[in-house]
């Protein structure tokens, strides 16, 4: 069988008439940057993750980069946040000026350890910036009582978590601000680039419009050197239409994700486990096997295809490399990106595919293990 990691083409079909009359209402009334598809999104969205305000942005990236420099961070501030996450998390705090400070996560769910977190507070922390790692929300609880005991600024990192739950609270709604993107693959994708902010801070939510359009409070009249961070018409309009499919979406991955960890329970494989106060939304279902790219070889000799979110931590990513942090610092981050391999998943995916994804990982994993012993 030939297992796709991934198909937005079958997404597509599903949804193909309401996408075209949408694109056509844009050309329509010209409105190809914001305009009202943007705003009716913002709208919907806000009220979907339970917040006063949502800013839409040309990325999770931006949507991340304003949320800090709304919350105050500058130069020679500091930021703590994990180093299992895709690069743009510490990009948006480097964007700043101020220094991403890495702690460890919490090998059981590949969340931040809000254990780690007090000793990693200086007199320069301004932020906590936990991850919804794999659509898996973080332990926020904890984090956000440290934050008010410390003084400290929440932002949550909600990148791939759309819709995800902690505690009956939608994510998104916790910290001052959240930043989600809707790049294509994402749960909730865009059919190009995409994000936005969330928050509930009238003011924050302020500058969000004004520096996502280049300062400006009013048509070409700047108040601040802003950015050029606009959502096109288009994407808005696309994003509406899979709102409102985004709880059937949602639904169907986690019956699948549950059908694979009933079908790996005995597998030589480990699981990063859900909290049973969270509810995952399962943007990435990834398991933990030794001789990674042995197994992941021998899969796709299977005709199942797979992914790697994320081969190497930030920490030691070259650009951070003057920060100071060496293989060994952050050990269960490592041991995390080393061999984490992301199996097939998506709404339109079958319950025969997930069969025959988990018995090829069952069998692959036990071949590879025999092998070692040898």
């Amino acid at each position: 069988m030939k297992v796709p990691y991934f198909d937005l083409k079958c997404q597509y079909a599903s949804i193909r008439d309401d996408v075209l009359a949408a694109l056509d209402r844009v050309c329509q009334n010209a409105s190809f940057i914001l305009g009202d598809e943007v705003a009716q999104f913002e709208r919907e969205f806000a009220e979907y993750c339970g917040v006063k305000y949502c800013v839409a942005l040309n990325s999770g990236t931006s949507s991340l980069h304003l949320a800090l420099l709304g919350s105050g961070v500058e130069a020679g501030d500091e930021v703590i946040v994990p180093s299992n996450t895709f690069i743009a998390t510490a990009e948006a705090i480097s964007y700043t000026g101020a220094r991403p400070v890495f702690v460890d996560i919490d090998p059981r769910t590949a969340n931040i350890d809000p254990g780690q977190i007090e000793d990693a507070i200086t007199s320069r922390t301004k932020v906590i910036l936990p991850v919804h790692l794999y659509g898996r929300p973080a332990d926020l609880d904890p984090i956000l009582e440290i934050a008010q005991r410390h003084g400290l600024t929440v932002i949550e990192d909600a990148c791939q978590a759309h819709g995800a739950v902690y505690k009956g609270q939608r994510v998104g709604s916790f910290g001052r601000a959240a930043a989600f993107s809707f790049y294509p693959g994402k749960n909730l994708g865009a059919y190009g680039e995409g994000g936005a902010l969330t928050t509930n801070d009238e003011e924050l939510a302020k500058f969000a419009r004004a520096m996502r359009d280049h300062g400006q409070s009013k048509r070409y009249f700047h108040d601040v050197v802003g950015y050029n961070y606009r959502m096109d018409g288009f994407q808005g309009a696309v994003l509406r239409i899979k709102l409102n499919h985004l709880e059937e979406w949602m639904a169907k991955r986690r019956e699948l994700a549950q059908l694979y960890r009933e079908l790996l329970s005995d597998a030589a494989v480990e699981l990063p486990q859900d909290d049973p106060w969270a509810e995952s939304v399962y943007h990435l279902f990834v398991a933990y096997v030794a001789d990674r790219d042995v197994v992941r070889q021998e899969l796709e000799n299977r005709g199942v295809q797979t992914k790697i979110h994320y081969p190497q931590p930030v920490h030691l990513q070259k650009p951070y490399a003057a920060l100071g942090y060496h293989p060994g610092s952050l050990p269960y981050t490592e041991k995390a990106c080393e061999r984490c391999i992301s199996l097939p998943l998506f709404p339109e995916f079958s319950v025969q595919q997930v069969r025959y994804v988990a018995e090829a990982l069952t069998r692959v994993v036990e071949q590879v293990y025999e092998a070692a012993v040898k």
